[in-house]
C-alpha cells in the first residue's frame, strides 16, 4: 500500500552551501500516522537571517548527531520507493538540501507550490502561511496537532508539515473538481511536472501587463529577459516563449 510522506526541513539558510538542520514529517497511509521530527547537527553555521526565520539557535543542536544519522533520515531512506508520495511545498528547495545529506528520492513528488500555480492562478500569494490563513487552516489545527501530539509554529519543519497536511486537503478538492475524471493524486503528481504558464508581469516595467499583451507590443523586450536575465526562473522562461511563439 503506498505511503504519502508529507515533509518540510528547516536549514542553516539558503545558499550552496547550506545544511539541513531539522528534518520533520507525517507518514500517512499505513494503519498508523507516523510522526518524525528531528533537530540535528551541521558542520555550517545557522546565518542570522535563517535563525530570524525558524528561531533555531546553535544551542538547541549541541550534542545532536549529523541529519543522514537521525532516525527520521533512516526512515526516509526506508521509506523512499518509487510506490510511495512525497509532498512537499516548494520541493525543489527541500529536495535539492536532502541531496546534500546523500538522499536522492525514489518517490513520486507532489509539490503543493506548484499545483496551487497551477489550480489557483489568481491568488495574491501561494505561500504555505498565506493559504493557512486564506483557507481558514488556522481554525483546525489545534485540534490536528493534538491529536497527533505535535506543536505547530510558523516557519517551524513540523508545524509547516501539520499546515501542509491540511492544505493538501483542500487542494485535492479544488484538483478533483478541475479535473473530474483524473486521480487527483496522480494529476497532481503530473501538475507538478508540467510548466506554468505566466499570465501576468508581477515586476519590472511591465509590471500588471498581461504578457500576451507584451508580447505583441514589446517582443524585444521579451527577447532582452531571455538572453540577458540568468536568474528567470524556468516558468517565466517558459512563458516568454509561449507567447512570443
Amino acid at each position: 500500500m503506498a505511503k504519502y510522506i508529507i515533509l518540510d526541513t528547516e536549514t542553516t539558510g539558503v545558499g550552496e552551501s547550506d545544511r539541513v538542520i531539522q528534518l520533520g514529517y507525517i507518514v500517512l497511509g499505513a494503519k498508523e500516522i507516523e510522526v518524525h521530527n528531528e533537530f540535528n547537527s551541521s558542520e555550517i553555521p545557522i546565518s542570522f537571517g535563517a535563525m530570524e526565520v525558524h528561531g533555531i539557535t546553535p544551542d538547541l543542536l549541541e550534542g545532536k548527531p549529523l541529519c543522514r544519522d537521525t532516525t527520521a533520515y533512516k526512515r526516509l531512506e526506508e521509506l523512499n520507493i518509487s510506490e510511495n508520495y512525497l509532498i512537499i511545498h516548494n520541493a525543489p528547495f527541500d529536495i535539492k538540501m536532502l541531496e546534500k545529506e546523500g538522499f536522492t528520492t525514489q518517490m513520486k513528488v507532489i509539490d503543493t507550490l506548484r499545483v496551487a500555480k497551477h489550480v489557483l492562478p489568481d491568488e495574491d500569494a501561494h505561500r504555505l502561511q498565506y493559504f493557512r490563513y486564506k483557507m481558514g487552516l488556522y481554525k483546525e489545527e489545534e485540534k490536528e496537532a493534538s491529536a497527533l501530539g505535535v506543536v505547530v509554529k510558523a516557519h517551524d519543519a513540523i508545524g509547516d508539515v501539520l499546515v501542509l497536511k491540511l492544505f493538501l486537503s483542500k487542494l485535492k478538492v479544488v484538483v478533483t473538481e478541475m479535473f473530474p475524471h483524473d486521480n487527483p493524486v496522480e494529476k497532481m503528481v503530473e501538475l507538478t511536472k508540467t510548466p506554468i504558464l505566466v499570465k501576468t508581469f508581477r515586476f519590472g516595467k511591465h509590471k500588471g501587463k498581461e504578457l500576451e499583451e507584451v508580447a505583441r507590443e514589446d517582443a524585444g523586450y521579451l527577447r532582452w529577459m531571455l538572453s540577458s536575465m540568468e536568474n528567470l526562473d524556468d516558468d517565466m522562461r517558459y512563458s516568454i516563449n509561449h507567447y512570443l511563439t
